[in-house]
């Protein structure tokens, strides 16, 4: 056994050299041997292969050495960098654009850390788009002006007044006293002269109300202007509308006005009977003037009515009056053609609101009434 001086020793020994034992003493040895033989452990790598040069490669390679080429070092990506930035996207101008942008003082916004924004950042790119769309409408306005509502209502001053000519103020007027919808500048004269003579106006003569009657009955399917062409030969056919003597017209009189005057023999069979059936209807109301204006209580129903396509094709009264006289005995008096002989005789006044015919038409019936 060993005293405890020993091992005192020993440890001591133990923590400042390595120690060997032999023969049961501790021997010293150098840290040299103890890293060789730790080297000696590992494998030996083998060489890498090289490919056998040529002699005159070896012998250039050796005359000219190159130095190493060191590897391109990876550049860091930062906590605000992404690989795909649009900094790569961007041209040169406007990275140097967006990185003179003023930096937010809120410090808020998306990824920028303490209000400093990232160079190239898609809000720096799309801040830079809406400056420079206001740029170029600050330049348009600089050119051509600033637009107002008010502008299509100014009047300015025009040194062709003199001459007569048509100025802001004269064609607005001539738009707000525009005819219906329905008289276009392609319309043919004599039916131009209809709606502004005829047309709306209110007529209390039975003459008057069966031609009316008669030529909105032949006007179907051919239209006003064909039939107001052909009026003349209308009145010259029945006797200038006298009921008294177009009911008396026979079959062969009939006839020979179907052929004479180019008139359907229908149509000129239905205005003998329309015309028979007037004179009962005298006989029970005194006129057929105040059988037809009763349904109105004499008044002209005054529409208003901005556009042609509000206009109906019949109406409740129109119904009510082709209803009657189907039991009565008349032809061709269908609601549509009760409504347009309406029309025609003033019983409603059709115009526009913005025709200058329905203010007319108004004001004539008012002293018809007086």
């Amino acid at each position: 056994m060993c005293s405890s001086k020993t091992r005192n020793h020993q440890r001591t020994i133990d923590m400042d050299q390595p120690v060997a034992q032999i023969n049961g003493r501790p021997v010293l040895q150098p840290t040299c041997n103890r890293l060789e033989r730790r080297n000696s452990l590992k494998k030996a790598s083998p060489p890498p292969f090289s490919s056998p040069k040529p002699p005159a490669l070896a012998a250039r390679a050796k005359l000219s050495p190159s130095p190493p080429i060191s590897p391109k070092p990876k550049s860091p990506v930062t906590r605000n960098e992404h690989p795909y930035s649009i900094e790569k996207v961007l041209s040169p101008p406007l990275m140097a654009k967006s990185r003179a942008l003023p930096v937010n003082k809120s410090g808020k916004g998306g990824g920028n850390e303490g209000g400093v924004e990232t160079s190239g950042s898609i809000a720096a790119a799309r801040r830079e788009e809406v400056a420079n769309l206001q740029v170029l409408r600050k330049m348009r306005i600089a050119h051509y002006g600033r637009r107002t509502k008010s502008a299509k209502f100014e009047v300015k001053v025009d040194p062709l007044d003199s001459l007569g000519l048509p100025t802001i103020s004269s064609t607005s007027a001539a738009k707000q006293e525009k005819r219906c919808n329905f008289i276009t500048s392609n319309s043919d004269p004599i039916y131009v002269a209809y709606h502004d003579e005829e047309w709306g106006v209110p007529v209390h003569d039975d003459k008057i109300l069966l031609e009316l009657l008669v030529l909105t009955t032949a006007q179907v399917g051919s239209g006003w202007t064909v039939v107001l062409k052909r009026r003349r030969h209308f009145r010259d056919a029945f006797s200038g509308f006298d009921a008294d003597m177009v009911a008396k017209f026979s079959e062969r009189k009939i006839a020979s006005i179907s052929s004479d005057y180019g008139i359907e023999l229908n149509q000129v069979r239905g205005a003998v009977e329309n015309a028979k059936q007037i004179l009962k209807i005298r006989q029970e109301f005194g006129s057929f003037d105040k059988y037809v204006w009763r349904y109105v209580n004499f008044k002209p129903i005054s529409t208003q009515y901005k556009t042609c396509q509000k206009i109906p094709v019949k109406t409740s009264k129109s119904e009510a009056i082709s209803k009657d006289l189907v039991k009565r005995g008349f032809r061709f008096v269908g609601p549509a053609v009760i409504h347009s002989f309406m029309q025609a005789a003033g019983l409603t006044n059709d115009h526009l609101i913005n025709c200058p015919r329905h203010r007319q038409c108004s004001e004539l019936a008012q002293k018809q009434q007086s």
